[in-house]
């Protein structure tokens, strides 16, 4: 009798222990909700906060530049930086300078353009791009001369561009020169031979996998690309000499055409600069406008923005929408 008793209150035990985890269940369930909730919230209203911290960067930035623009003085120096690989899509890219140059020039204030040069070089294509327009504009604006002043180096291509100034000047321990031309690249044949591997191409056109670094060079296409290399070189040569004039001393010095680079020191008394200075002594000692008014083109703010926000602000959009991160169902 006593078992009989006692089976119902095991019963409603075990229903009771049932309802109280659901209802645990329940309790843990809607507070999970409610954080998520509370989450997404925070995110959408830090989303709001960006983007009208953006609205306000837009609108702002012309107003800032008018007010700038109002207080500088009656004549200023343009100054326009050039600074590393002279490349297509780099910040040192022809469309770049050249959307500065012309800028610069159409601006009535402006009593001379300052080139600062910190390059190694690039693109021939890109720096003769670049050489020809600032000898268009100088024609076009005799009265506004152009200096290129190397800062730390202003070789290869960078010389290229710096040729075409009225004037360039550096430092006494800038690097100077390296008027040459090179393409290098790799040799894997005999590699491949003790790997047993086979290189197999198919092309249309003799020459058409000339560069291919898995299979041997042949003296003819060698002797080809040689020449393809020399004509550039004798391109730049011709640049820069219609650039300096007779102040290169090239006759007594015919390693100016090697590649080699000197210091400003040295590059002083080959003719390959003009004067030691700065961008700021020459603005204010040869051009007579102390004033630096920088015309080199930057990304827009717009761009700037996208670059630092756009990964966090699609990570931030996913999470609230739910799609990252884990949760209790």
């Amino acid at each position: 009798m006593t078992d009989e008793w006692k089976a119902p209150d095991k019963a409603k035990s075990e229903g009771g222990e049932d309802k109280s985890w659901k209802l645990l269940e329940k309790t843990l369930l809607a507070g999970v909700q409610e954080q998520r909730r509370s989450r997404r919230w925070g995110i959408f209203f830090k989303l709001l906060t960006f983007v009208y911290l953006f609205v306000a960067l837009i609108l702002f930035t012309p107003l800032m530049d008018m007010e700038k623009s109002a207080a500088r003085g009656p004549g200023y120096t343009a100054l326009i930086d050039i600074a590393g690989v002279i490349a297509d899509k780099e910040p040192a890219s022809a469309d770049n300078i050249v959307s500065s140059l012309r800028a610069a020039f159409e601006d009535t204030k402006v009593k001379g353009v300052v080139l600062r040069i910190n390059s190694p070089g690039g693109s021939p294509v890109q720096s003769g791009y670049v050489y020809d327009e600032i000898r268009r504009l100088r024609g076009l604006h005799p009265d506004t001369k152009v200096y290129a002043v190397i800062s730390d180096i202003g070789a290869s291509g960078a010389y290229y561009i710096a040729s075409a100034a009225d004037a360039i000047y550096a430092d006494k321990a800038s690097l100077v020169g390296s008027i040459g031309v090179t393409a290098a690249g790799y040799g894997f044949v005999g590699t491949m031979e003790k790997l047993g591997v086979e290189r197999r191409t198919y092309n249309s056109g003799e020459h058409k996998s000339f560069l291919d670094p898995f299979q041997p060079q042949k003296p003819a296409e060698t002797r080809f690309w040689q020449g393809v290399l020399d004509t550039t070189h004798q391109q730049f040569i011709a640049s820069v000499k219609k650039g300096r004039g007779d102040r290169l001393k090239d006759k007594e010095h015919p390693e100016l055409f090697s590649g080699l680079v000197w210091s400003g020191e040295q590059a002083l008394p080959l003719g390959l600069i003009d004067g030691l200075g700065s961008a700021s002594s020459v603005a204010r000692d040869v051009i007579g406008e102390k004033e630096l008014v920088d015309f080199t083109i930057e990304e827009s703010p717009f761009d700037r923005f996208s670059k630092k926000l756009g990964a966090s602000m699609a990570a931030q959009l996913a999470m609230w929408m739910g799609f990252q991160g884990p949760a209790l169902r």
